[in-house]
């Protein structure tokens, strides 16, 4: 049996980096055999592209470093609940494992609204554990918003 290791101190890293550029602070890494390959935060602003949310950023540095486009036996660790884009393209890589931080009453895909991994048209559900690191990563993006306002 292999012991749990905790990566989600490395997604609110690439978290607080994206609050730092004027992103929203969300922060991804990709981790395979114990190790992470890929981390990414927000870059929509950056990049100009609404689809530079930090899982898909994450996913894209994944695929690449191994020159793959399916993600088996990978976790992704995200510092908040993805969207529903996001978890279509996390199905899409086929991970094996979701951790996430922060539930997304708004927005999130995976436990709020449609619910991606539940509908039967989904191709693939991840090994889902919620709730890790949430007042951290919640109090996050409520000092991003409450600093906004």
């Amino acid at each position: 049996m292999s012991q749990f290791t905790d990566f989600m101190p490395d997604a609110l890293i690439e978290a607080r980096a994206a609050a730092a550029r004027g992103e929203v602070p969300v922060g991804a890494v990709v981790v395979k055999d114990g190790q992470v390959i890929a981390r990414a935060g927000n870059r929509m602003r950056a990049l100009r592209d609404p689809t530079a949310h930090a899982e898909m950023l994450a996913i894209r540095a994944a695929c690449a470093a191994l020159k793959t486009e399916r993600l088996a036996g990978c976790a992704l660790w995200v510092t908040l609940e993805p969207c529903p884009a996001c978890a279509g393209a996390i199905a899409a890589a086929r991970l094996e494992k979701l951790y996430y931080a922060a539930s997304d009453p708004k927005s999130g895909g995976v436990a709020q609204g449609p619910r991606v991994f539940d509908h039967p048209q989904a191709h693939h559900r991840p090994d889902i554990y919620a709730g890790l690191h949430e007042a951290e990563a919640a109090g996050l993006l409520k000092a991003f918003f409450n600093a906004r306002r």
